[in-house]
């Protein structure tokens, strides 16, 4: 799911293998380091991330920045 708002893209990513706290930790913190995020938003509970930039992203970049933090990305949501 993409939506644009003012000049800003919130993406939901769908990420399997998140069961706490730290995995929302790890995963937001490797995706926010991909050039144009602006915030993240990881909820283990339901394996969700909401991702908001200032451009559409490359979902490659977020496989690999998902994948560094040790999980999966599934696709979006």
């Amino acid at each position: 799911m993409t939506a644009e708002t003012r000049n800003q893209v919130t993406t939901v990513y769908q990420v399997t293998g998140m069961t706490c706290g730290h995995c929302e930790g790890a995963v937001s913190s490797e995706i926010s380091g991909i050039e144009g995020v602006t915030s993240v938003e990881a909820k283990a509970a339901t394996g969700r991330v909401t991702v908001v930039s200032q451009a559409p992203l490359d979902e490659e970049a977020v496989r690999a920045a998902v994948d560094e933090a040790g999980y999966e990305l599934a696709g979006q949501a």
